[in-house]
């Protein structure tokens, strides 16, 4: 059993269901602290315990609202710091703003770098992240930062629908690394949908790169916004002849219409996990289902305080 006065683990409002079911799975207590907002809006934080030499994880999605629950988070690491914990990890179960990783046209912002300065600078000393929009983004901290994958959690439910025909689709070239390591792990051919983005938000699908003809689809991304890139990718592996579409993805941001457009889309079922709270809607949709990563990162968070290896996550 973990020592209660030695780990310390808080959470703000992101996703307080899974840092309790981490906890649970740590038979450890959560963390006691006030997250509430003064009359103008402003965030009013207070930890409500000592933490003094303390090892503490908070766990945070920066996910909508993106600044209330990133500016929460920065708060609770400044006040975790002027309280005297021993070190401060942030959990970042899914990290905003990643999808600036790079100028990639002139005067735009290179977001992701911005946030991880701002998480230094707030007195963050470890950073523990799932499924990083760009595995580049590690490279921004210059501090240690464990980058886990949901991986392992979506194979062992993919494998129970796994037909002899299953194929692995990648949705776009940007997460080729991704669907090939789902492809690998399956011992299943790999298929890459070519497509051209003209806008933010906006994909079109031009070609299909692989045999897709009688084959049951599985499209794998890190994350579903719109929904549109996977809405159309099934409709393109659809009119190719594939035999049914299966799409799974580690966040899900799911923006205003996107479950709409899910439902009504040729996509038998929608795989997600539990790094962002399901809104209701989502939560009654009869494509959706989620599977929980609390037992990953509740693992994950007992080797960084057990200095043992976080390598064997992977397998």
């Amino acid at each position: 059993m973990m020592d209660s006065n030695r780990i310390k683990i808080f959470t703000g409002n992101a996703n307080p269901a899974l840092a309790k079911e981490l906890c649970a799975f740590l038979n450890l207590p959560l963390g006691a602290a006030a997250v509430k907002s003064f009359a103008d809006g402003e965030i009013h934080l207070q930890i409500l315990e000592n933490v003094r030499g303390a090892d503490v994880f908070v766990v945070q999605p920066t996910s909508k609202p993106v600044e209330r629950h990133l500016m929460e988070l920065l708060l609770m690491i400044d006040a975790l710091r002027r309280a005297s914990a021993d070190r401060i990890t942030a959990v970042l179960p899914y990290y905003g703003y990643a999808r600036q990783d790079r100028k990639d046209r002139p005067r735009v912002p290179i977001s992701a770098k911005l946030i991880a300065k701002l998480l230094e600078t707030a007195g963050a000393d470890r950073i523990l992240a799932l499924d990083l929009h760009a595995a580049q983004i590690q490279g921004f901290f210059d501090i240690p930062v464990d980058h886990l994958f949901a991986t392992p959690v979506m194979i062992e439910y993919m494998k129970t629908i796994q037909t002899p025909s299953t194929i692995v689709v990648s949705p776009d070239a940007g997460g080729v690394e991704r669907a090939r390591a789902f492809a690998k792990r399956m011992n299943v051919p790999l298929a890459i949908i070519d497509k051209r983005r003209e806008d933010v938000n906006v994909a079109e699908v031009v070609h299909i790169i692989g045999e897709v003809e009688g084959r049951d689809c599985l499209m794998v991304d890190d994350l579903i916004d719109t929904g549109g890139t996977l809405v159309k990718g099934a409709e393109a592996l659809m009119r190719a002849g594939a035999n049914s579409v299966t799409a799974c993805a580690t966040h899900a941001v799911l923006s205003p219409s996107a479950v709409e457009k899910l439902e009504n889309s040729k996509i038998r079922e929608v795989v997600l996990t539990n790094s962002i709270p399901l809104s209701e809607e989502a939560r009654r949709s009869t494509k959706i289902r989620t599977l929980s990563v609390a037992p990953l990162l509740a693992k994950a968070i007992q080797s960084i305080h057990e200095e043992t290896s976080v390598s064997t996550l992977f397998v």
